[in-house]
């Protein structure tokens, strides 16, 4: 296709291409980092019983544990989306790799309780520095018509990690020890971020809106669109995408986004409220209920393995049905199946099956949330719009985990939380047939949410 020497905006010339094999390798990149984003957020729960009978803590006192790196992955979800639309995707995205690369190296080294909630939470604060920057990095490298597919198959990484941490976790418990789960969980990430530091490229559309390298900007377009080097065309930042001065935060309730991010907030609460409550508490529960402690993690890994499968998927059916038919669909599915797990009989083959379900609808319903999110803000804001939008869920990952962990120590059963996890469903399911309800002004969400394929 020739570039004719004409204005052109950053979108439009990505539109106008299939992706390259840099675009390519960009997304693969920012995949990589959410799969180890997804390891090192489930490592200590998949290995609490095992640190419980090493240590002494006592496993029902856990739940703050689980909910320390939870609370410093909201903290860093919405303090980092600011800095990352001031100053750039990259780095933030490297810095926080290689914290959460540090601080799981150092885990191991923990003997008592406060040392285990200090270095979850300081393990957090990198692995929620990472997640909106990346969304915002792969989506600024996709063409408008692949971004919920692009969204929905990076989110991939966040089950593909846990269960590659669930299997592992199951095998090095048995010959090596927990510890050496927290080593691998470190060292990997190491190598990656110092990769990153050569091979991950600054999103162009950023620098662009911020008027930074025409050159730079040149150079890597012409990576997207080959013909575009040798052209004369002028790249031109459209008004709706153009640089905003002040607190980046305002602009999420500005230009009609009011409604939209309100309707985005609470169905995030409450479904990392539920992702993070199955993930850290169902091994527990499991052995709790007569498992061995493998057996409920392998069981436990099958949710990851039905999210995976789901974010797999769920892009190319949010455009096909529409996100906001999908999204009903799954969170009514989820409440009949986490019920399930709750009252039918505790056989391995069963619990298996019903975890890989429930992991497929509630993960699912993630990614759909996640490539809303990243294609409702524009550029000069989305990453302050999808970290702040992963930030008030990860107060529900937060509360989840922690609320649960009380109520086992108050006397609650395993069935009984279940249950409770059924009912977040439906509140889910609620909020998102309320939002069709309630939506009497077309805004940008309104469209996304009712858009087939696109």
């Amino acid at each position: 296709m020739a570039t004719e020497a004409r204005a052109l905006t950053i979108g439009d010339l990505i539109d106008q291409h299939p992706l390259s094999n840099f675009q390519i390798w960009t997304i693969a990149l920012c995949g990589i980092v959410l799969t180890l984003d997804g390891f090192d957020s489930l490592t200590v729960n998949f290995l609490a019983t095992s640190i419980a009978g090493s240590t002494g803590i006592p496993v029902h006192s856990f739940g703050p544990i689980f909910s320390a790196s939870l609370f410093g992955l909201m903290i860093a979800a919405l303090a980092t989306g600011p800095i990352a639309d001031r100053l750039g995707r990259k780095w933030p995205v490297v810095f926080a790799t290689l914290s959460f690369a540090v601080f799981s190296l150092l885990t191991p080294r923990a003997t008592t309780y406060r040392e285990f909630l200090i270095l979850r939470f300081l393990t957090g604060l990198g692995l929620g520095g990472a997640m909106p920057n990346v969304v915002a990095l792969a989506s600024e490298y996709s063409p408008k018509r692949l971004i919920s597919v692009v969204v929905s198959i990076l989110f991939c990484g966040m089950p593909l990690g846990g269960a590659i941490c669930g299997l592992l976790s199951a095998e090095m418990i048995r010959t090596w020890g927990w510890h050496w789960v927290f080593y691998i969980g470190g060292i990997i990430p190491l190598v990656i971020a110092i990769l990153l530091i050569s091979m991950l490229p600054e999103s162009i559309q950023f620098l662009a809106v911020r008027g930074k390298d025409p050159e730079k900007i040149r150079r890597t377009l012409a990576k997207v669109a080959p013909e575009f080097g040798s052209t004369q065309a002028e790249i031109v930042v459209p008004h709706d995408e153009q640089r905003r001065k002040g607190v980046p935060v305002k602009y999420l309730f500005t230009e009609g986004r009011a409604l939209g991010t309100i309707l985005l907030w609470f169905p995030y609460f409450i479904n990392l409220m539920l992702i993070y409550f199955i993930s850290s508490w169902l091994p527990a529960l499991l052995n709790e209920a007569g498992m061995t402690a493998s057996a409920a993690v392998i069981a436990t890994t099958f949710f990851d393995l039905g999210g995976l499968l789901a974010c797999a998927g769920e892009g190319f059916l949010m455009n096909r049905f529409g996100a906001a038919r999908m999204l009903i669909y799954e969170y009514a599915l989820a409440a009949v199946l986490v019920g399930a797990l709750g009252v039918l009989p505790r056989r391995v083959t069963l619990v298996s099956f019903l975890a890989f379900a429930s992991g497929f609808v509630v993960i699912g319903a993630q990614a759909g949330l996640n490539a809303l999110a990243a294609r409702f803000y524009p550029t000069s804001v989305r990453s302050t719009g999808v970290g702040w939008a992963l930030g008030v869920g990860r107060l529900g990952s937060f509360v989840g985990p922690l609320v649960s962990g009380m109520l086992l120590g108050i006397g609650w059963s395993s069935r009984g939380l279940l249950l409770a996890a059924a009912v977040f469903s439906v509140s889910a399911w609620l909020a998102i047939v309320l939002s069709n309800l309630v939506r009497e002004h077309v805004t940008p969400y309104s469209r996304s949410l009712d858009a087939g394929g696109s």
